[in-house]
């Protein structure tokens, strides 16, 4: 589960916490780091400016490969305690697909083939391969492998582009993206009809993003963040630039029909549209998400997509 929408007061991934009493995390220590020398204050990057301006595919793409592969040993770090090695979450609310079953019934993914989007450390794919599946796990950032060759398992790993993906037409029955790819493209049409390409006919596409309406809400998870603070209806990208003005992080909203229109535009048929609850047992944070908000308004939309 990639970052976080990341409007000012930019918010990050959700913090370490277990899953409310149900499963500890076997995430081992310690996480992939080269030796790095010592650097002065001269030497440390200014923090970039966050602003909202437009940003295309190419440098939204150069945006996230950098940003992932620059911040995936702190990500794991912060967060492998919630996602553990091998558990499927859809989002901050801890909606897991042990519960949820929005992939299939249980018992109904074995012998599947399955494609992760956006995998990071391929948690779900390892979940899918202890259901029976046959799952493909695919980043951007090479970083992020790296740690799913860390944990381990033996889930293949493809690095590549999610608007591009490198498998040839009906390879997969199912396909899935927590937080992955789309909320980072410039074009996530481009991504969908590259999905529905890969998928077999049948074949159903699960993905959850942050809940579009989020977008008009600052990034706070206090009261401060429950009074409306920019327009639903802007779809000017938040971007985080350096002092050249280049891109180091790029985030795309779209609102709700957006995302519906998206969806048919590439040829799926929108089975589902699921608003995770906030449940009772999470009490903690996760960047902009807390229960003060989750208990108000969602932060989680996942598609459920199938392919005809």
């Amino acid at each position: 589960m990639p970052e976080a929408t990341r409007r000012v007061p930019a918010p990050a991934l959700p913090p370490e916490r277990d899953s409310g009493g149900n499963t500890e995390s076997t995430t081992r220590e310690p996480i992939i780091q080269e030796p790095v020398p010592p650097r002065s204050a001269a030497d440390e990057a200014p923090e970039p400016e966050a602003t909202r301006r437009t940003a295309s595919r190419a440098e939204s793409s150069r945006a996230s490969r950098g940003w992932w592969d620059g911040n995936a040993d702190e990500y794991q770090r912060e967060h492998g305690a919630f996602l553990g090695d091998d558990r499927f979450v859809w989002g901050p609310e801890g909606l897991d697909e042990e519960e949820a079953r929005l992939l299939g019934p249980e018992g109904s993914l074995k012998g599947l083939d399955v494609l992760e989007i956006g995998a990071g450390a391929a948690q779900c794919s390892r979940w899918l391969a202890a259901e029976g599946a046959r799952p493909v796990a695919l980043d951007l950032s090479h970083r992020q492998l790296q740690h799913a060759l860390r944990i381990g398992g033996a889930v293949p790993l493809v690095e590549a582009d999610a608007g591009a993906l490198p498998f040839a037409d009906a390879s997969f029955d199912l396909a899935c993206s927590a937080y992955g790819a789309l909320p980072f493209v410039a074009e996530p049409v481009e991504v969908l009809r590259e999905v529905r390409r890969v998928l077999r006919p049948g074949g159903r596409f699960v993905f959850s993003v942050t809940h579009p309406i989020r977008w008009a809400f600052p990034d706070e998870p206090g009261p401060a963040g429950l009074t409306v603070a920019a327009s639903y209806f802007d779809r000017t990208p938040y971007v985080e630039q350096d002092e050249q003005g280049r891109a180091v992080y790029v985030e795309h909203h779209r609102t709700l029909g957006d995302r519906v229109r998206d969806v048919v535009g590439a040829g799926l048929r929108l089975v589902d549209l699921v608003e995770p609850e906030w449940p009772e047992w999470n009490t903690q944070e996760w960047g902009g998400w807390s229960p003060l908000r989750g208990h108000l308004f969602p932060g989680t939309a996942i598609f459920v997509c199938a392919r005809d």
